[in-house]
């Protein structure tokens, strides 16, 4: 799976025009990663237990899907601490940014206005 959006080249010229759901962001189809990002989208930065809470995962689900959209650059961890107790943090990068907006504006073109 690529965190790219899918192959996106434009038709040729008479070539019909091809369908919005090419432009979906892979990443972004797994449930909890969509709800991860959109949690994300609007946000500085949000607690790992805020999220988890939020999404109403367990703490594996949430740090695996988190962890994948580290990988692919979309999601960023930051790990600290809170006086003596370790926290970790959330936040979209803006390549995480870029390809949700791009994958908000897939799901619009396909489910029209």
């Amino acid at each position: 799976m690529t965190g790219s959006a899918t192959d996106s080249t434009a038709p040729a010229a008479g070539d019909t025009p091809r369908h919005p759901r090419h432009q979906l962001v892979d990443a972004l189809m797994h449930p909890v990663r969509f709800s991860l990002v959109a949690a994300l989208a609007n946000v500085e930065q949000v607690d790992f237990p805020t999220l988890r809470d939020t999404l109403q995962v367990s703490d594996s689900v949430l740090s695996r899907q988190a962890s994948q959209l580290e990988e692919l650059g979309i999601v960023a961890i930051r790990k600290g601490y809170v006086g003596k107790r370790p926290r970790t943090w959330m936040s979209l990068t803006q390549e995480g940014r870029t390809r949700w907006q791009a994958h908000l504006t897939a799901l619009q073109a396909i489910a029209g206005p």
